[in-house]
């Protein structure tokens, strides 16, 4: 819960007031919104559904009720801000420090979320289910999933606002990384070159 209600307010007080864009789920939401006239309100369900799809198979189903209960709790909060006006001074003229803070909240709310065993949405999911096969770092696999969106949105955003969602999501995906791993996650190596792989401890034991 706590987690939540850091990440809604993150997203609702910086990214949204400021319109930083994203990547991941959110980002293809909108590329496919812009390209393909595509609603968000199909095509977001479509692409989390295949992201847990995707998970369950590897990362089991424990794994699915957490991320249920973590990404109603996101929408609930997201729609207690909304009641509220805008409880950060308007960081628009400073897209720079709009992206340090943004990633911030972002992070550290996603980091405790994933840290319980669960997910914020579909991005988390995937970046989680591609650290479970690839055996790479979760903020690797953030930063792969996140930069593959913001290289296509350049098709219809400009580089100049795309540079600070670079910063933000590289911000955002170290802070998830550090707050899920710190302490209470299992390290161990993977299959090719001695890479760790680090996954949240609740997962880990999920599969076992």
């Amino acid at each position: 819960m706590v987690g939540a209600m850091i990440c809604s307010f993150g997203i609702h007080n910086i990214h949204q007031q400021t319109g930083i864009t994203e990547g991941g789920v959110i980002g293809l939401m909108l590329l496919a919104e812009h390209w393909l006239g595509v609603s968000p309100a199909y095509i977001t369900p479509v692409l989390d559904i295949s992201c847990y799809i995707l998970a369950f198979k590897y990362l089991g189903g424990r794994f699915i009720k957490t991320s249920v209960i973590s990404t109603v709790s996101v929408s609930l909060f997201y729609k207690v801000w909304e009641l509220f006006p805008p409880m950060l001074p308007n960081l628009l003229p400073y897209p720079l420090l709009a992206a340090l803070c943004g990633g911030a909240f972002v992070g550290i709310g996603v980091g405790i979320i994933v840290r319980q065993g669960g997910s914020s949405g579909g991005d988390d999911a995937l970046a989680l289910t591609i650290s479970r096969v690839t055996h790479w770092r979760l903020s690797r696999c953030y930063l792969f999933t996140d930069f593959v969106v913001l290289g296509f949105s350049l098709t219809y955003i400009p580089f100049s606002k795309i540079v600070f969602s670079i910063i933000t999501v590289t911000i955002s995906s170290y802070l998830i990384d550090r707050v899920q791993s710190f302490k209470l996650c299992t390290q161990f190596k993977g299959e090719n070159k001695g890479e760790r792989m680090v996954l949240p401890s609740k997962i880990l034991d999920e599969k076992e």
